[in-house]
């Protein structure tokens, strides 16, 4: 597979990265789509292992939001609402209509809006590493759980993207949006989806617990739950085999066969 395409596209008035990866044309049947959505202060880059490995079975969308990665950043703080219109209208003018929507961490909450706002589009709905516990819903608490994950439970390659993404992000934008993820009530939101939801996690993730992750599943209309061994936070590119074939088992989309750990209901 070859390296994604980079699209800089404007939308909902802000200006955002998508990079695509298609099928060959000419393909006999059109693929499914898949959507991955990045959390705080990062970019589509910890998620290129699972994008990579996604994009040999569906059509795959990587987003940079407005503010992260290389894109500019936006005149002012923008709400969990805003990055959900901004990836439905740039998703719109690629013409992809109906996709399955990835999420992690604070990229659930975007995952989950743009579901609530254009709820037709999305056929399945998964949800990595979500936040916030409402249980833990301190700044300390949470710098306190991203702290362990990162020095018991990541692998030097992901805390390396993490950090230099965080460093380019750059403390002012990322604490401006701090507050707005902090705000936001996931495990209310959760209510109106109707889409089938499959909340994943890294077992060993103690940023998204065991607990806060199976209430948040059963909060779903169609939810159930996921836990990846062997793992911490950004479970995706430390157990990306397993995320991506777990992603294509529940979307019911044909792929060669690979190892997929045990579902565990609700």
């Amino acid at each position: 597979m070859s390296r994604p395409e980079r699209l800089e596209i404007e939308a909902a008035g802000q200006l955002g990265h998508v990079f695509v990866s298609k099928g060959p044309a000419g393909h006999a049947t059109a693929r499914p789509a898949v959507v991955l959505i990045h959390g705080i202060g990062v970019s589509h880059r910890y998620l290129s292992k699972l994008h990579g490995l996604l994009a040999e079975s569906a059509d795959t969308y990587s987003i940079d939001l407005p503010g992260f990665g290389a894109t500019p950043r936006p005149e002012k703080t923008l709400p969990v609402a805003d990055h959900a219109s901004y990836l439905l209208g740039a998703l719109e003018q690629l013409g992809v209509l109906e996709f399955v929507l990835v999420g992690h961490s604070m990229g659930t909450q975007f995952a989950i809006e743009a579901t609530l706002q254009q709820p037709g589009r999305i056929s399945q709905l998964v949800l990595m590493a979500p936040v916030v516990d409402p249980l833990r819903r301190t700044v300390v608490q949470q710098a306190l759980a991203l702290g362990r994950d990162s020095l018991f439970f990541e692998s030097p390659s992901s805390n390396a993207l993490v950090f230099t993404d965080y460093f380019r992000c750059g403390p002012g934008w990322y604490l401006k949006t701090l507050r707005v993820m902090m705000d936001y009530p996931t495990e209310v939101r959760i209510t109106g989806v109707t889409a089938p939801v499959l909340v994943l996690r890294g077992a060993n993730d103690p940023v998204a617990s065991s607990g806060w992750c199976r209430r948040l599943a059963g909060r779903a209309a169609q939810g159930q739950l996921l836990e990846i061994e062997g793992t911490g936070h950004v479970v995706q590119h430390n157990r990306s085999v397993e995320v991506a074939g777990a992603i294509l088992d529940f979307a019911r989309i044909g792929r060669t066969a690979r190892e997929t750990p045990q579902e565990r209901p609700a």
